[in-house]
């Protein structure tokens, strides 16, 4: 029934769309000297903690770039998903047949990424995800979308084989819950581990779920040796204090969905203590005196987080389009396709399908209560 909703939502947002587009010009924007750029993710909802980081790294891009006096200044308009598809496809007829946006920033998540692509498509508005990771988005055979990070088909072996490597486990079992993000990076460990001859069990629960008695007692008649989790902090802590409260020690690792201090506060420091998290992000170490981590702290008074390198590189990339002239969304997407520069994050390049040209993958361990990032997943070694 979800689903029946969440599409009919799509096609009645995506006729809106389409007349819309209509009686308008393909660029975009409207009045070149100030263009609407959207960022679209759960900017209140209870994946916010992995969305207002990326939020914030974006707006400290336009903020600099408005602060030069350009010629055509860019105004970002937010659009507050909270990270539910069928409130991006209502969310996303307002950016373009009302707004104009030019250009989107996300949908940060990969489910409402699956949802308003087409729409996107359909009307020319180029997007460059800080987050969505996905695999199935660069398959749809869009050419107006992007991304800056790496996929779940990176992230989740990249994960397994460090855990292999770590651990040498004789059993692994998966969980997830139910939505697109967390069944594909599952899906992504389950692939890998059987790859290895690791004997895997797999459950999945729904999202709105709270008690996982269930799935905790399954894993504890499975007796495995490393359990690995794909979804959202909001999930993974709950997950993670029921596991240990059920008597479950077995190494817990997930992905960068999970990658939050609420990840620790929601299970408990105990329970979250040597949790093992991946992500296709590299956060920056307050302590370096990087020039990113002193920019941010100054506008927002807190240290960068996950994504917030990948968010202010998004926006780079659109505000290195304009500075070269491009207004209209139609030329925007073309100077994409050409960018080649060093962001804070990572080299910035684009493959044909919208892929990012880097996809390395980085290790966190929660160690003492506070979650350390432990380098490339090729490198690192765990703390215990």
């Amino acid at each position: 029934m979800r689903f029946g909703r969440v599409f009919a939502v799509a096609a009645a947002a995506s006729l809106a769309l389409a007349g819309c587009a209509g009686g308008s010009s393909p660029s975009g924007g409207g009045d070149s000297s100030t263009l609407k750029i959207g960022f679209m993710g759960d900017l209140t909802g209870e994946g916010s903690g992995i969305v207002i980081p990326p939020r914030n790294g974006a707006k400290l891009a336009f903020d600099e770039y408005n602060k030069t006096n350009p010629a055509t200044k860019l105004e970002m308009k937010e659009y507050d998903s909270q990270g539910k598809p069928e409130q991006a496809t209502s969310l996303i007829a307002t950016a373009v047949g009302q707004d104009k946006i030019t250009a989107l920033i996300g949908p940060a998540f990969s489910g409402e990424s699956k949802a308003i692509g087409g729409q996107l498509e359909q009307n020319k508005i180029p997007s460059v995800s800080p987050s969505a990771t996905g695999p199935g988005l660069a398959a749809n055979g869009w050419k107006y979308w992007h991304r800056v990070v790496a996929n779940d088909n990176d992230q989740g072996p990249a994960i397994t084989n460090f855990l292999i490597t770590a651990k040498s486990p004789k059993k692994a079992y998966i969980i997830s819950d139910d939505q697109e993000y967390s069944v594909g990076l599952a899906d992504a460990f389950e692939k890998t581990f059987k790859e290895k001859n690791i004997p895997t069990d797999r459950d999945k629960f729904a999202k709105d779920a709270s008690d996982y008695s269930s799935t905790v007692q399954k894993v504890k008649a499975a007796n495995p040796d490393v359990i690995t989790f794909g979804g959202y902090y909001a999930q993974g802590s709950r997950l993670l204090k029921q596991l240990r409260d059920g008597g479950v020690t077995a190494t817990f690792a997930t992905g960068d969905g999970s990658l939050d201090a609420q990840l620790v506060s929601g299970a408990g420091a105990a329970a979250a203590e040597k949790a093992v998290i991946g992500c296709p992000c590299n956060i920056k170490d307050a302590g370096t005196g990087d020039e990113f981590v002193t920019k941010y702290k100054a506008a927002y008074n807190i240290d960068p987080a996950i994504y917030s390198t990948e968010g202010y590189d998004a926006a780079t990339a659109i505000i290195n389009a304009v500075k070269a002239g491009n207004t209209t969304s139609e030329k925007i997407n073309e100077f994409l396709k050409t960018i080649d520069f060093k962001g804070v994050s990572k080299q910035i390049k684009f493959k044909e399908n919208g892929e990012p040209s880097t996809n390395a993958i980085y290790v966190y361990q929660v160690t003492g209560g506070v979650i350390k990032n432990l380098g490339a997943s090729t490198e690192a070694k765990l703390n215990g």
